[in-house]
């Protein structure tokens, strides 16, 4: 498919055909994933309605990806815990924090690249990135656990959840004192990989 300049229209008719206006072709599901790594911008209509539908239609790329590779980029853990946010009062606050998240990841992972080509040159471990990534997983747990935290410090009254086979633990507020230690360290660590 030929990359056009700005945004393309897909358009989805009542028969779940995916038509580019770009380039004038029909397309696919697979076509689509495939223009977003490329970094090709786009939004999906409704052919009868006009009606913007593009955040379902890579909701159904993410689930159709998820089934076919079998490899499974969202865990379950994460899976239950984003659902639980759906109708609570912090609802409003996950998507930014996963849109930052997701983009300080990004950022890392190329800096992570360059900082690994430009001390080992090009080699099979700077194109595999498998240890990185490790490194990189890691952190994304060490994100995962304070941010639960930080959602727990915006509902004081009610307790976090324990894990199987933990007793409940009543809130302290030297934890708070703690989380806000968390954060500071998070962020000096942040920085120092920025520079």
């Amino acid at each position: 498919m030929a990359k056009t300049d700005g945004e393309v229209v897909i358009k989805k008719y009542a028969n779940r055909r995916l038509y580019n206006t770009g380039t004038s072709t029909y397309v696919t599901l697979e076509d689509l994933a495939q223009m977003v790594k490329r970094g090709e911008d786009f939004i999906v209509q409704d052919a009868k309605s006009g009606e913007d539908i593009t955040h379902s239609v890579l909701t159904q790329i993410i689930f159709e990806q998820e089934s076919k590779t079998g490899n499974t980029l969202l865990p379950i853990s994460f899976l239950r815990q984003l659902i639980s946010y759906y109708g609570d009062q912090m609802q409003m606050v996950v998507p930014t924090f996963l849109e930052h998240s997701m983009k300080t990841f990004a950022d890392q992972q190329a800096q992570m690249r360059e900082h690994m080509t430009r001390a080992l040159g090009e080699s099979p471990l700077t194109k595999n990135l498998q240890m990185p990534m490790q490194m990189m997983e890691e952190q994304v747990r060490r994100n995962t656990d304070m941010f639960r935290q930080a959602m727990q410090m915006f509902s004081p009254f009610t307790a976090p959840a324990s894990q199987p086979g933990e007793a409940k633990k009543s809130a302290d507020p030297r934890d708070l004192d703690e989380l806000k230690e968390q954060l500071r360290s998070l962020q000096n660590r942040l920085d120092s990989m920025g520079s």
